[in-house]
């Protein structure tokens, strides 16, 4: 009796095996968990199509308003958007002091659960309120103004950069702290010398991200009064005579966040890899300030 030859696709057919049911209903009951949701917020939203179709026409509205920008008040724009930098500064600062003891507090691999546990919900219920809502909150008592933008954002730094600390600090390698240990080293030792070299790094580099979504936050937070570049453009663009300025500032401040950008990101590069940023703007930011030139080795006579 002859065996009948079959093509390649038979014979895949043939020995692939049959998919299990549980796979298949997995997967369908995780595509029915998108999708309805996803239709119950858009009908929610009232979402219609003859709103989508004006959307491009009013954008380019807008823009052609703001285009060519106006750069007379160039001073005052300045003046804004060195306040959004200092109040994203300080924001991170405070958010890097208090959140580096809370990130050890947070650790289930330094502290005890009866620390960790409670350390870890209160960091949820902290980064639980965007810096919007924590600026309208803090605007009660300490009223209109930078500070309370710089409070805002530190509080929510604290919560964001302990959670993403602990995280990087449970990540570490036991060895060098159970050899730590095993000298006679006490805790407080062993998270100097064999926690915090390994983890500082990727600690700093999370500083510096922060910093650059800072930035950008507080734009947003001028929207309620609490200082920032964010009030100059909502201010200039309540009157269409005023696009052109609130184009100026709206270039600006995207120019200082590309450069701010750049900046922090070729320093977490150098942080983390030892190898400077490759970026066309780290290029020219290193050419102007020769921040990443290596050390002349040449002996002088």
């Amino acid at each position: 009796m002859t065996v009948p030859d079959l093509s390649p696709n038979e014979k895949m057919a043939q020995l692939r095996p049959k998919e299990p049911m549980g796979p298949r209903i997995t997967r369908l009951v995780v595509t029915i968990l998108i999708v309805v949701p996803f239709i119950w917020a858009v009908v929610g939203l009232e979402i219609s199509p003859e709103r989508i179709y004006r959307a491009p026409a009013e954008i380019w509205v807008l823009l052609t308003g703001m285009f060519p920008p106006d750069f007379d008040d160039s001073g005052r724009i300045v003046a804004k958007l060195l306040e959004s930098i200092y109040i994203a500064w300080i924001g991170t600062v405070m958010g890097a002091i208090f959140s580096f003891p809370l990130s050890f507090m947070a650790a289930t691999n330094v502290a005890p659960r009866w620390m960790a546990i409670p350390t870890r919900a209160a960091l949820s219920a902290i980064r639980a309120f965007p810096e919007l809502i924590l600026a309208v909150i803090l605007i009660v008592p300490f009223g209109l103004g930078p500070f309370t933008g710089a409070l805002a954002i530190g509080l929510h730094s604290i919560g964001t950069l302990g959670k993403l600390s602990s995280e990087v600090i449970e990540g570490v390698d036991e060895g060098p702290i159970e050899a730590i240990s095993s000298a006679g080293g006490t805790l407080m030792e062993q998270m100097r010398f064999g926690i915090v070299p390994q983890a500082m790094p990727t600690i700093v580099s999370y500083w510096l991200y922060r910093f650059e979504i800072n930035i950008r936050a507080s734009a947003v937070l001028g929207l309620v009064g609490a200082g920032g570049i964010g009030a100059e453009i909502v201010g200039r663009l309540s009157f269409r005579a005023d696009w052109p300025k609130a184009g100026a500032a709206l270039l600006a401040t995207i120019a200082v966040v590309l450069v701010v950008d750049a900046i922090s990101s070729s320093i977490r590069r150098r942080i983390i890899t030892g190898q400077p940023s490759r970026s066309v703007l780290s290029k020219g930011m290193i050419a102007i300030t020769g921040a990443s030139r290596a050390p002349s080795t040449e002996i002088k006579s």
